[in-house]
């Protein structure tokens, strides 16, 4: 078997797809220009003169108004949460308990006020700080980097402060650290990624809050609290932990008003919203609707609130804080400032002038931004950028003109009123839709790139349609469709390499390795075309294509299109976005189709049927097979479980009457203690229900009898697992509250038993990659066993000959009984589980797999798990029942539908385990299953979230070759059945019909062409479902749902295909490995004395066979050896009807042609069973067990 070309070739076509997505990825998902230039007080952006006097010591650009100011930030701070209704009699847990804020806005109308405060998306946390802090708006990519946060290079608040001589202390998130390090005069940073920690971030900040306020040792204090977005994580808005939450903020802010000064402002501010689900970072009403609430105890307004709050977009801060503070405006802030915090306690005349006044400059400002913007980047449109010129020329125009009739006094107070007004709109008008192009066209796109990526991605599809097709008819395959076409990709890489050496400029590794591989895909055609007129000449000698029917045309046309006609109408559903936000419906209908599809097909091909006899076949009647309704049931269980995954599903923002899971949410939000409780019992009695089936399963085979370590693993250590798991079920869903002194104990066990599944599962995984064999070779000579005695020593006296003799006798008897009974055939050497050994260890890995994963999901999602494995167990058995009856002549090739069919499972349970392609749907407390503090890296967290989010794909990616193995599996026959005695050879020639996963070792290149063929179609399929997602973000890249859908799904697709990949290369280097232990163990297999019959000495010692008698098998059947080590007692009895492998039969000397053929022993001699030494098909070896 070529192993290691099969998996060279696989890992070839994975580079090949690597390259295309990063190539596209790069020109599609681009981040904005950040220009280097900052904003600094000599700047010519200077108030009108009207004001008659110079800026007051400390300001810039506009007078301070401000000493100090005070930012709390609330994570997650929805307006539903800050906003009071007294109507509400019963408010729900997150209503009404921000009653400090209600207090203070109805009994100082002019000091206090609440917004509305409007988060551009994406709302992660890192860009809307950085919109907070630099008035831009964050790309769509910077999504991929909020929790690797980078350093803010762009002009910003905090540069601003720190460089006008301003002290900035904060306390809070660390991700603030990362963004801005070294900006700050004093910092409390505490660790933020822990989303089930409440209160380590709220409790460090109370505990230095007020005495930093008192302390007076600061100009600017930023406290960003956490516990209200992680409370909202972990249980939800609607959960009695928020309203203590909720609470507990309302008094920090009661008793931080007492500590303020009169000359300071404070912002309490939220970062973005909250789904109904306690998510965020899309772009739904509620996720983008946050809370801005400002207060002073100096008059801030000038008129009285108007009856719904205004809503502000968070950008807007930036300017109104930096004026407010007398600092420069950040050179890239596109926001527009709160002019009505800037009225102060004058005539309106006063008022509409000094919000002109800052007007001008914020004008002014994002002016000077959009011209040196547009220099270097053209992504901005010429002709919105020339509307946006003509309307900040013609504001300037009426500006310089009203000022000159200020100063001249020409105006009354009404018509100056007047004019203030229609140029203070104007300035408005200007800013607001300078903002709105941005927003708008704000994505540079790399057309080139986002061409070549595609391109690849289809040439990578392709080549995997075209050398799954050429894999089993080319003899030199390897050689001219994997070592050439590396050839060319390395050289054209090293001759990119050197020219960019000698040109000395900055090399582009992504631009060198997407050449590479279009260069190795040329050399790949290039071959395979120069290879074709061979091909033709090949198929020239076969039978004219005349000599088919039509009907045989017809059908084999359509073996190939109703699957693929499934897989592009899936794809042309990705340029749809109504399909792509319902694909959680559309996935399982389609694969109901192909099963329903299939049947049909089977049916129209009369594989279904059969004729009763001549007189019925002349009226035309028929009778449908056995067989049809074992699969008829199969289908039906099929659609059960297609129904009951519904049940397990998420909610887009795009479908408001939809309801999440009941499911999705863990077992501590419940809070019914009796339903809490039947659903744990349920998730735990499932649990071991499934590894019940699992034991059942490798029993009923022979693949659980041997005393191996792996074997010895899965009898003791998966209820262990499943203990474990249950135990940290138990401690992670009981309430926090509830549990008084045993606290600090359970904190401890929700750490140590998710450790203790890591720890057997990686345990398990090493085993069965050090020693996957779980077969167990067994001798069945007749024993002569022990005769029991009440003595020690040999008989004495004759008391003791008469104990003994009776028991001699008895022996005696049942020797010639078995003898006559079993005719010639004394001892046989017999293999179990061997006919299942590959699956088996598939079944082992997919089965620690899912405890792994399982532990990463919420407790009920576990019934979702197990649909899973339940409707995988039933596609096997329909694709085994499917192949079976349409009398498929190539067992070494997996069909079409099979494939695409094992992918929209995949498709399915995406959903079916919560999951949607949206960043708000991602399950990020799977990053701290196990683990009670932060992470000292973001490796560990980014695995254990792909790993919750790509459970589906990462199981049947590893299954995949399932498809190839289960029909070898299931082809054996039933061992029940009675059948009439026939002769020996007869018999033999019957039996070996039916050798399940041993026929696969009679052809090693068939077996791992095999591999290579299904590996490349999972790979075709996977790769077009990834290139229609990448020509839908590609074509509809200015839709308006680009960002929102398309984009979104593109990323999900590209990480899946890359997940999907590596794991279907793991799954198939598991079966090469199995098979190099087979063929290890085939060499290592030597029978303990009859193999050294009829030798010299030495050969007798040794036990080995000569050169000739392995060629010709007749020694120990062409695997080398002829002893077998005594093998040890079974822990559990092989049943009567458990599968073997007769290796070797021991027969008496009954003719001379025998004694010509064998050699000759004193009583008898060992053969291979079969001709040739081939293996022997599996039959009842009985129940036979060994003695210690």
């Amino acid at each position: 078997m070529q192993r290691w070309p099969v998996l060279l070739f696989l890992a070839w076509v994975c580079f090949l797809f690597f390259a295309g997505i990063g190539l596209f990825m790069s020109g599609f998902l681009l981040t904005r220009i950040e220009l280097a230039s900052s904003s600094s007080c000599s700047d010519p952006l200077v108030p009108p003169p009207w004001e008659r006097q110079s800026l007051p010591p400390g300001s810039c650009w506009a007078p301070q108004r401000f000493a100090k100011a005070v930012l709390v930030i609330i994570d997650a701070l929805s307006f539903e949460f800050a906003h009071f209704n007294p109507a509400k009699a019963s408010p729900l847990p997150y209503e009404n308990k921000l009653s400090f804020l209600h207090r203070l806005a109805t009994s100082q109308p002019h000091h206090a006020r609440l917004y509305r405060f409007r988060a551009d998306p994406p709302t992660a946390t890192m860009q809307r700080i950085k919109g907070l802090t630099t008035g831009s708006l964050p790309t769509f990519i910077d999504v991929g980097s909020n929790f690797a946060t980078y350093a803010i290079q762009e002009d910003n608040l905090l540069a601003q402060l720190v460089q006008n001589g301003r002290r900035v202390v904060f306390m809070g998130d660390d991700t603030w650290e990362g963004l801005f390090p070294k900006k700050f005069f004093r910092s409390y940073f505490f660790p933020s990624f822990n989303v089930k920690d409440l209160h380590t971030v709220d409790d460090g900040i109370l505990q230095h809050l007020y005495p930093t306020v008192d302390s007076g040792e600061w100009d600017v204090l930023i406290a960003h609290f956490l516990g209200v977005d992680h409370c909202g994580h972990k249980h939800g808005p609607d959960h009695p932990e928020m309203a203590k939450k909720l609470t507990q903020m309302n008094e920090m802010l009661r008793s931080l008003v007492d500590h303020l000064g009169n000359d300071t402002l404070l912002l309490v501010a939220g970062d973005h919203g909250m789904t109904e689900t306690g998510d965020h970072g899309g772009d739904s009403e509620k996720e983008v609707n946050a809370a801005l609430f400002v207060y002073s105890k100096t008059p801030l307004f000038g008129t009285s609130p108007p009856e719904e709050p205004e809503a502000v977009p968070q950008v807007n801060l930036v300017p109104t804080v930096a004026l407010l503070l007398g600092v420069p405006i950040p050179y890239s802030n596109i926001g527009e400032v709160m002019a009505e915090l800037f009225s102060g306690d004058g005539d309106a005349v006063s008022t509409a002038l000094q919000q002109l006044s800052v007007y001008h400059i914020n004008a002014k400002q994002v002016d000077r931004f959009l011209h040196s913007y547009s220099l270097v980047a053209q992504d901005l449109p010429a002709e919105q950028l020339q509307r946006l010129q003509e309307l900040f020329s013609g504001a300037m125009e009426e500006h310089t003109q009203l000022l000159a009739q200020v100063q001249g006094e020409t105006l009354v107070p009404p018509e100056l009123e007047s004019r203030l007004g229609s140029l203070i709109s104007r300035f408005q008008l200007y800013l607001r839709e300078a903002r709105a192009v941005c927003t708008q066209s704000w994505a540079r796109f790399h057309p080139l790139r986002m061409v070549g990526g595609c391109t690849l991605i289809a040439a990578s599809c392709l080549l995997c349609y075209v050398a799954s097709e050429l894999a089993a008819s080319s003899g030199s395959f390897y050689r001219s469709c994997l070592l050439y076409p590396l050839l060319w990709g390395l050289v054209v890489a090293v001759l990119l390499g050197l020219a960019h050496a000698f040109t000395q400029e900055g090399l582009d590794l992504l631009l060198v390795l997407s050449w590479a591989a279009a260069a190795s895909q040329l050399g790949f055609f290039w071959h395979w075309w120069g290879q074709y007129p061979k091909r033709a000449r090949l198929v020239g000698s076969q039978p004219p294509l005349a000599t088919v029917s039509l009907r045989q045309r017809l059908r084999a046309w359509l073996r190939l299109a109703f699957p693929m006609g499934i897989l592009l109408f899936r794809c042309g559903a990705m340029f749809s976005d109504s399909f792509v936000v319902a694909e959680a419906r559309v996935a399982p209908f389609l694969l109901a189709s192909l099963v329903m599809l299939l049947v049909g097909k089977l049916h129209w091909d009369g594989r279904l049927t059969v004729p009763e006899g001549p007189k019925q076949q002349l009226l035309g009647f028929s009778s449908y097979r056995r067989e049809i309704w074992y699969l008829l049931c199969l289908v039906a269980m099929l659609l059960v479980c297609v129904r009951l995954s519904g049940f397990f599903h998420q909610c887009r923002e795009e479908i408001p009457q939809c309801r999440p899971s009941l499911f999705l949410s863990p077992l501590a939000s419940l809070r019914n203690t009796r339903a809490k409780n039947l659903f744990y019992l349920l998730c735990v009695a499932l649990l071991a229900g499934l590894v019940y089936a699992v034991r059942s399963w490798l029993r009923h085979y022979g693949n659980l009898n041997s005393s191996d370590p792996l074997v010895l693993f899965v009898r003791w250590c998966f209820p262990l697992v499943v203990l474990c798991i249950a135990c940290y079920w138990a401690v992670a869903s009981s309430a926090d509250d509830s549990l008084g002194k045993l606290q600090e104990l359970v904190q401890v066990a929700v750490v140590a038993f998710p450790w203790a599944v890591y720890g057997l599962a990686s345990m398990g995984l090493l085993l069965l990659l050090c020693n996957p064999m779980t077969v167990f070779a067994k001798d069945t000579r007749e024993s002569a066993g022990s005769i029991v005695t009440p003595y020690l020593g040999v008989p004495s006296s004759e008391v003791d000959f008469l104990h003994v003799i009776p028991q001699i006798y008895k022996r005696m008897q049942e020797s010639q009984k078995s003898r006559l009974e079993r005719g010639s055939c004394k001892a046989t050497v017999a293999a179990y589980g061997l006919g299942s050994v590959y699956s088996a260890a598939l079944v082992i890995a997919l089965t620690l797999l899912g405890f792994l994963l399982m532990l990463l999901h919420s407790e009920r999602l576990s019934l979702a798990f197990l649909l899973l494995f339940l409707e995988a167990f039933v596609l096997l058995h329909i694709h085994t029942r499917a192949k079976g009856l349409a009398g498929d002549a190539e067992p070494f090739s997996v069909p079409w539908y099979a494939v695409i069919s094992w992918l929209l499972a995949a498709s399915q349970f995406f959903y079916s385990t919560g999951h949607q392609p949206i960043f708000p749907a991602i399950h990020w407390n799977a990053a701290f299953v196990g683990f009670h503090l932060d992470h000292s890296t973001n490796l560990l967290p980014a695995v254990l979230v792909g790993a919750n989010t790509f459970a589906s794909h990462i199981l049947f990616a590893v299954g995949c070759p399932l498809l190839l193995l289960w029909p070898f599996v299931c082809e054996m026959p039933s061992s029940q059945r009675k059948k009439p005695r026939k002769e020996p050879q007869e018999e033999l020639q019957e039996v070996e019909e039916h050798m399940m996963e041993m026929r696969l070792r009679e052809s090693p290149e068939k077996f791992s062409t095999a591999l290579l063929q299904l590996g490349l179609k999972y790979l075709f399929v996977l790769g077009t479902q990834l290139l229609a997602c990448v020509c839908a973000a590609m074509i509809l890249r200015r839709h308006l749902m680009v960002w929102k859908v398309f984009a979104p799904k593109f990323l999900f697709e590209s990480l899946g295909f890359m997940v999907s990949s590596i794991c279907l290369l793991l799954g198939i280097s598991l079966v090469m490995r199995v098979d190099c232990a087979v063929s290890t163990w085939f060499s290592q297999l030597q029978l303990r004395r009859p193999g050294a019959r009829g030798r010299g000495p030495a050969e007798r010692r040794s036990g080995r066979c000569d050169s000739s008698e392995t060629a010709s098998g007749s020694c120990c059947g062409g695997y080398g050896g002829c002893r077998l080590p005594s093998p040890p007692c079974l822990w559990s009895l092989p049943s009567s009807t458990t599968p073997c492998f007769l290796l070797w039969e021991h027969l008496t000397l009954s003719s001379k042609e025998k004694q010509k053929e064998y050699a000759r022993g004193s009583s008898g001699f060992w053969r291979p069973v079969g001709p040739a030494g081939r293996i022997l098909a599996p039959r009842s070896c009985g129940r036979r067990c060994c003695r210690r």
